[in-house]
């Protein structure tokens, strides 16, 4: 058996049997309270957690993407460089370690921390220099290392995919395959780094496909777990399932 698959294994019946002998949750372990009528209300106060996550009712946005700002390319990333009628310049790269991409005639540019409109202008002006006159240069990300997302647990078929410009968490669940036959739909975690701080937030997709909570954005770097009808969710739970996902895509689970 291949070290991927029997990780993948250890993932699977770790998240659909974590701690099933714990009968103590409580409203605050699995991050909703409960009204007068007995429904779940999320509050917008921080849940419990410690020093190496803490859970929150809802996930705030990454500060490089708040407000919409593009995420600039980094190391990894896979470029379309394509150059108005000029086929022979056009081609697709991949930013090195150094954070470069080599291009026929102008050699290396440097393009990681920069967006991708910047790219093109100094790609433009390097060939209008001394090459070609009036040249039209587009630059895409083809795949970008910052889109990444791990989708874990509960799901047909989980791994770390490339996430779309924008995804929602209905569209991450999408990509794993949809839920497997024993997951629970209210049971899914998202966990997100923010800063220096590991956050995981609960939704319940049943309540989002009814249009009774917004269907949440979900960002390159994310980990979406989904744990299965059986388990009894406490914060221990959370924090391994962490640990077992950003394990499994370290290594590419279900890629």
């Amino acid at each position: 058996m291949s070290v991927c698959k029997a990780l993948r294994i250890a993932v699977v019946f770790a998240v659909s049997g974590f701690i099933a002998a714990c009968n103590t949750s409580s409203p605050s372990d699995i991050g909703m309270s409960q009204g007068a009528s007995g429904t779940a209300s999320y509050a917008s106060a921080t849940l419990p957690g410690d020093a190496d996550l803490r859970q929150v009712a809802e996930l705030p946005a990454p500060p490089d993407t708040a407000g919409g700002t593009e995420v600039p390319i980094a190391p990894s990333d896979t470029l379309d460089v394509f150059v108005f009628q000029v086929s022979d310049l056009s081609r697709t790269v991949q930013v090195d370690p150094s954070g470069n991409i080599n291009l026929p005639l102008i050699g290396n540019v440097q393009a990681a921390g920069k967006p991708v409109r910047v790219l093109e202008q100094e790609i433009t002006r390097a060939y209008a220099r001394n090459y070609l006159q009036n040249p039209q240069v587009s630059v895409t990300v083809k795949e970008s290392s910052a889109r990444r997302v791990t989708i874990d647990g509960e799901v047909n078929k989980a791994g770390v995919y490339q996430l779309p410009p924008t995804a929602s968490l209905i569209d991450a669940i999408a990509l794993g395959g949809g839920f497997s036959r024993i997951a629970d739909t209210g049971k899914v975690y998202v966990f997100r780094q923010v800063g220096n701080q590991k956050l995981v937030a609960l939704y319940d997709v049943s309540q989002i496909r009814s249009g009774k909570r917004a269907n949440p954005r979900i960002y390159g770097g994310d980990v979406v777990v989904v744990f299965s009808s059986s388990s009894k969710i406490a914060f221990q739970n959370l924090k391994e399932a962490l640990g077992l996902a950003s394990s499994a895509s370290r290594i590419g689970v279900g890629l």
